[in-house]
């Protein structure tokens, strides 16, 4: 027997009046993957997010999890859940809260490992109420993997966390997954998506526009930075020298440091070299997560265009087509 792949969306689309949140978005995703949404704010992160979940009810296309309709999933206890609006007692603590959601659920992990995996173990007998941010998210976590789920789709899982709580979140995060669980999760940190997925989905205007490994996602901006320093001022006439380079597609400086862009690094370095024996700092560097999450959403207007701020309903005409789009 075939094993459904543990989310499938079909033309999956929502609107809000004039508004289209996420529009005819087809993905699969198999079991074990783990897998990051990125995208601007308003393009269907979150949106997408909580109509695989069944919270949401869809304009058109479905949602399927594991060959299941998403109430069916969720109700088997094979999906967990992390949403930036999940709200938990304020007056109940945070052991309290998770041994609440493992009540309902048929073979739920016992509170002390729930508690474990989230690192909450210090923080269990805290009142929700007197959590900090970073407490909060953890606290989230930790009723999240209760239930044992085979899924996790997460909002934003590490907003309000500081570098030192991100890097524990992610410790936890890949002693989850190493069992071979599926975790799709939402994220505005590039670093988070470059260093945990183990592929990429980017949204914008609602729809898919790049789908592939994290390498094969900052590919698309093709080239790559030199950044050196002269030892001359600069002066108009040495930035044309420098863009007249081979491949230079952009020169910037900042202060004694120049930074050329080029198609051709190797040739345009040579060039250089010859030319500028003075030359000295120099750096060779791929183009990052941020560059090329910016040239794959720079068509995409600034402001979001969800429910709470619907004041541009030409995102639904948007007309980006996907780079490297799975079916």
């Amino acid at each position: 027997m075939t094993t459904p792949p543990a989310i499938r969306l079909t033309e999956l689309t929502k609107t809000y009046g004039r508004i289209t949140a996420v529009d005819a978005v087809d993905l699969t995703i198999a079991p074990g993957e783990v897998v990051a949404l990125l995208g601007p704010n308003g393009a269907g992160k979150s949106t997408t997010i909580d109509l695989a979940l069944g919270l949401a009810r869809p304009t058109a296309g479905t949602a399927e999890l594991y060959g299941a309709t998403p109430r069916e999933a969720i109700a088997a206890g094979r999906v967990g859940a992390m949403l930036q609006g999940g709200a938990l007692l304020p007056t109940t603590t945070v052991a309290q809260s998770v041994a609440l959601v493992a009540s309902v659920h048929r073979h739920p992990l016992s509170i002390a490992e729930a508690l474990e995996r989230a690192r909450c173990t210090e923080i269990a007998n805290q009142r929700v109420s007197k959590l900090s941010g970073g407490q909060m998210q953890r606290a989230r976590f930790a009723v999240a993997v209760v239930s044992n789920p085979d899924l996790l789709l997460l909002d934003e899982p590490t907003a309000a966390m500081d570098v030192e709580a991100r890097r524990v979140f992610w410790q936890s995060m890949a002693e989850f997954t190493a069992a071979g669980r599926t975790v799709v999760f939402a994220t505005h940190y590039l670093d988070e998506a470059d260093a945990y997925a183990d592929r990429i989905i980017m949204l914008a205007a609602g729809r898919v526009v790049a789908d592939g490994s994290p390498g094969e996602v900052k590919s698309i901006v093709s080239g790559r930075r030199i950044r050196l320093a002269l030892g001359r001022p600069w002066t108009p006439a040495l930035g044309a020298e420098l863009a007249a380079l081979p491949g230079v597609r952009s020169v910037e400086n900042r202060g004694e440091y120049v930074t050329l862009v080029s198609g051709a690094p190797d040739a345009a370095l040579r060039r250089l070299l010859a030319e500028h024996p003075d030359a000295h700092d120099i750096e060779v560097a791929s183009h990052s997560m941020d560059d090329a999450f910016l040239a794959l959403t720079a068509a995409s207007p600034d402001d979001p265009a969800t429910p709470e701020n619907p004041a541009d309903p030409a995102r639904a005409d948007a007309t980006t087509e996907p780079i490297g789009a799975r079916s």
